[in-house]
């Protein structure tokens, strides 16, 4: 990958795609050839009218990859609403399945800043991709868990509306200086 990629990371309804959009936006504002890649999964789901079984799992988490590595060799910067990590989190928490990690966080890996979106958000229901709130704190547990196990950094994006978009495009600065 040439591109700089910030992989957006965190539990259902935190606010990954608004957050993916909006700094995109304002890349994108600031002259950057910029691409922000959508989440492969809910495009699944949404062409599929279901969520995925255990055997579609790493398909899913290939591709998303994929369309990372696609998108980093055409752009400066690259926004992903999601890495193949967050699959494999799912698929631990849905099926018991830990067998996506590996991969997963080697792919994970190549992203030059994570930001994992904070559970300071109402909770939103949001087809079929939403299980309810009471599955943000584990998700967002097995999500920092898998982070430190592979030695990988986070900077954790809160607050609200324009205030979350700042914290991300400071994290964002830190990060392209140091």
């Amino acid at each position: 990958m040439s591109a700089f990629v910030v992989a957006l990371l965190g539990a259902e309804s935190t606010g990954k795609t608004t957050l993916a959009q909006s700094l995109g936006d304002t890349l994108a504002r600031r002259g950057e050839r910029v691409a922000v890649v959508p989440e492969y999964l809910r495009e699944f789901c949404d062409r599929s009218g279901r969520t995925p079984r255990p055997d579609e799992q790493r398909l899913i988490a290939a591709e998303q990859t994929r369309r990372i590595a696609e998108a980093a060799a055409a752009h400066e910067v690259v926004i992903a609403d999601t890495t193949a990590l967050m699959i494999a989190v799912y698929s631990e928490q849905v099926f018991g399945d830990t067998a996506l990690y590996e991969e997963a966080l080697a792919a994970h890996a190549r992203a030059d800043l994570t930001l994992l979106t904070a559970l300071d958000l109402p909770w939103q229901a949001d087809g079929l991709q939403r299980d309810g709130p009471h599955v943000r704190e584990p998700v967002d547990a097995t999500v920092r868990a898998a982070l430190a196990r592979a030695a990988l950094g986070c900077a954790v994006v809160f607050g609200h509306g324009p205030a979350r978009l700042a914290n991300a495009l400071a994290a964002l600065e830190r990060d392209r200086r140091g």
